[in-house]
């Protein structure tokens, strides 16, 4: 279990959230947390990527990589 405090304004922006969502203000944050922690780990791989790599690409020389090119 976790327990965190928020400021009031913050804490009524989360209310506003789980109730147009139908849902409980533990679901949202629990929901923001798996995003930020995959967002998080998708940014470690890019970084780790990049350093192994050493280069970069632009998307249109990715996407013509990829053959998405028309």
């Amino acid at each position: 279990m976790l327990a965190i405090r928020l400021e009031k304004e913050l804490e009524h922006e989360l209310d506003l959230v789980a109730k147009a969502r139908n849902s409980s203000r533990s679901a949202v944050v629990r929901e923001a947390i798996v995003r930020y922690l995959e967002d998080n780990e998708d940014l470690a791989l890019a970084r780790q990527a990049l350093a192994e790599n050493g280069t970069r690409k632009s998307l249109k020389e990715l996407r013509k990589d990829l053959g998405l090119v028309d």
